[in-house]
């Protein structure tokens, strides 16, 4: 009996697909290039642009054959090249006689493919070759949900064309020289005579576009907006590292429709190809150190959809920034329904303005930063007047359809007690407080700088916070006090020691001697995998390796903890964990996913992938330029 490899309606697994990406376009497939093989699996494998699939099926065969695959070679982000053998054509001996090199190509509006049959042989080869395909306009979301594709579109053929469209997309797909059939249900047939000559090769192409007339996001310009890092004396590990990470920032980059002379990094592929505003905020800073120009495009597309009016539905507020911007309502299960425009964060905002701080520190002008004081003022008045309670930054979904957990551990289970047990909300995340402090505290200098008024009320303001949280979060233990990851609604402190402490070093709220109590927190046992830093410690009763939250290792959640290590002046402690990402990565051919397991690597030669983590990943990419500038020598 044929039983499928899972059952439909679970979320497609990313670990053993290979993509090519330039977005909006990206393109997902087995290692032997080709697409929706596995017909009755749910799969990632497809051809998107701005979050839709448009093509699931793409096969190749040469004289009626698959081939043998032997390698899958990255040249680039957006560029791969499949290799296999047709050894049915091949005369006696060992030695491959006959070898077909398929070379993908992503560009912003679609893909090209080049196929090049070559031969040793001594005689012509004629033989034909068959590209299998098959039309969809199917959502990311129902990809994501595991479910089949509903849309089998009208595909019409003229000559060496085929279109179909529908739900604001056009596609088309250019075979010449091919020999194109349709049927009914979206299937594509293009065939090719092709004649190789003695010791000789023959190469035919096909081309596919695709536009979204309901597109929020688009392609951002061709020149790269920062400057290569001199890798000079780092550790290969590390130079290897930043070489693919700015390889896959580049192919990241996007513009909004609303702000299309602003650049951002897209959150993730497959499943955050966009704008989000926490994701994008802590990309642009860690990349600072080559430059201000992301980080000027980050903060005003961020302003130009800054909160006007409490919107209930959208979690919008005055003064806040959103969290992400969609081409539709998308639904996520179990009753998660987000608007287009959602701004269920409490973190974008005092990033917003760290961030902005950062990049005048940086060399971002004074005539770039002018504009945006205004947006600056809203969003300390957000955290003083919406964010803020009882002293301290909280949040709590007031739809029923948004997201229960709105810092960057933003799953159902993310905050909980060391028991298990899953704390009620309205929660208090202590890394928001530390944000909050120093955005208050920088932002108070902005505000100095440029001449304006209230820069004490909010110094004021952040020593109060301080104050509160100094009372409130702390734990005591006999290893060592140590902060809560949160206060839970009643104000009790969330004992589960966490990684989210790591977000509190550098930013200035804590004292000497509790910084050192952080750090030697995060290189304990518990808490430092050797291949990173843990979400969750071991020792809580949630704790699991492959738990999205709760055990896994986030590339970025380690960095950002080696970056305050280094600024507390930890440099022992940033090596420790600067080292076990460098295992990773290497593990990982140096594109560290978003996140990976927990285990130990006492017990583990290498990390067991999370398997449905996204790769490339906007903050794990950078990641690589935070920990490059954090462990270099000043």
């Amino acid at each position: 009996m044929h039983v499928p490899l899972h059952a439909p309606g679970l979320q497609p697994l990313l670990h053993d697909s290979v993509v090519a990406l330039r977005a909006p376009a990206q393109v997902w497939s087995a290692p032997d290039g080709s697409i929706g093989r596995a017909h009755d699996v749910a799969t990632i494998e497809g051809v998107y642009v701005s979050d839709v699939r448009v093509l699931g099926i793409l096969d190749i065969t040469v004289g009626g054959g698959a081939g043998e695959p032997i390698a899958t070679l990255h040249d680039d982000a957006s560029t791969l090249r499949f290799v296999s053998l047709h050894r049915e054509f091949d005369g006696p001996g060992a030695d491959p006689d006959t070898r077909m090199t398929v070379t993908r190509s992503v560009r912003a509006d679609g893909v090209a493919h080049t196929l090049e049959l070559a031969s040793r042989l001594e005689r012509p080869l004629t033989t034909a070759v068959v590209v299998s395909a098959r039309a969809e306009l199917t959502p990311m979301e129902t990809v994501k949900a595991g479910l089949p594709s509903e849309t089998r579109p009208d595909v019409v053929a003229d000559g060496e064309r085929v279109r179909w469209s529908g739900d604001d997309v056009i596609a088309s797909l250019h075979a010449p020289g091919a020999t194109i059939e349709v049927d009914g249900e979206g299937g594509i047939r293009m065939s090719w005579q092709v004649k190789v000559p003695a010791r000789g090769s023959a190469t035919i192409a096909f081309d596919l576009a695709a536009a979204d007339a309901a597109a929020v996001v688009g392609a951002a310009p061709a020149v790269i907006p920062w400057t290569a890092p001199d890798l000079t004396g780092a550790d290969d590990r590390l130079a290897r590292w930043v070489h693919r990470a700015l390889e896959d920032l580049d192919a990241l980059r996007m513009v909004s429709t609303r702000s299309p002379g602003d650049q951002f990094f897209a959150a993730g592929a497959p499943w955050f190809f966009t704008l989000f505003g926490r994701d994008s905020l802590w990309a642009a800073r860690m990349l600072l150190p080559l430059g201000p120009d992301v980080a000027r495009g980050t903060l005003r597309v961020l302003a130009a959809v800054q909160g006007r009016s409490a919107v209930a539905e959208t979690a919008e507020q005055p003064g806040k920034i959103m969290h992400e911007l969609r081409r539709a309502t998308t639904a996520h299960g179990d009753e998660l329904v987000l608007p287009p425009l959602y701004y269920g964060t409490v973190d974008a905002t005092p990033l917003w303005i760290c961030l902005l701080a950062d990049a005048h520190e940086a060399g971002l002008p004074d005539h770039d930063v002018a504009p945006l004081l205004p947006h600056l003022e809203a969003a300390l008045a957000w955290m003083r007047d919406s964010g803020d309670s009882d002293g301290l930054l909280e949040y709590v979904d007031a739809s029923g359809r948004g997201l229960s957990n709105q810092g960057w551990k933003d799953s159902g289970d993310s905050v909980q007690w060391r028991d298990g047990t899953l704390a009620a909300g309205p929660i208090a995340l202590c890394e928001v407080q530390a944000y909050a402090y120093e955005a208050a505290c920088r932002g108070a200098g902005l505000l100095d700088a440029f001449g304006m008024t209230g820069g004490d009320e909010w110094r004021a303001w952040a020593a109060r916070l301080a104050g509160r949280f100094r009372e409130t979060f702390w734990i005591d233990d006999p290893e060592g006090g140590y902060p809560a990851i949160a206060l839970d609604a009643g104000k009790r402190p969330v004992d589960t020691v966490t990684s989210n402490i790591g977000h509190l070093l550098g930013t200035g709220l804590l004292s000497p001697d509790e910084a050192r109590l952080v750090a030697a927190r995060l290189v304990s046992p518990e808490l430092d995998s050797g291949f990173g830093l843990r979400t969750m410690s071991t020792d809580s009763a949630g704790y699991w390796p492959l738990s999205y939250h709760g055990g896994s290792v986030w590339t970025h959640d380690t960095a950002i903890a080696i970056m305050g290590l280094s600024r507390e002046g930890f440099a022992d402690e940033a090596a420790t964990l600067t080292e076990g990402l460098l295992r990773a990565a290497v593990a990982f051919d140096y594109r560290m996913p978003e996140l990976h397991s927990g285990d130990a690597a006492s017990s583990f030669p290498t990390p067991p992938p999370y398997p449905a983590a996204c790769r490339p990943q906007a903050w794990s990419a950078a990641a690589a330029i935070a920990v490059w500038n954090a462990t270099r020598p000043s």
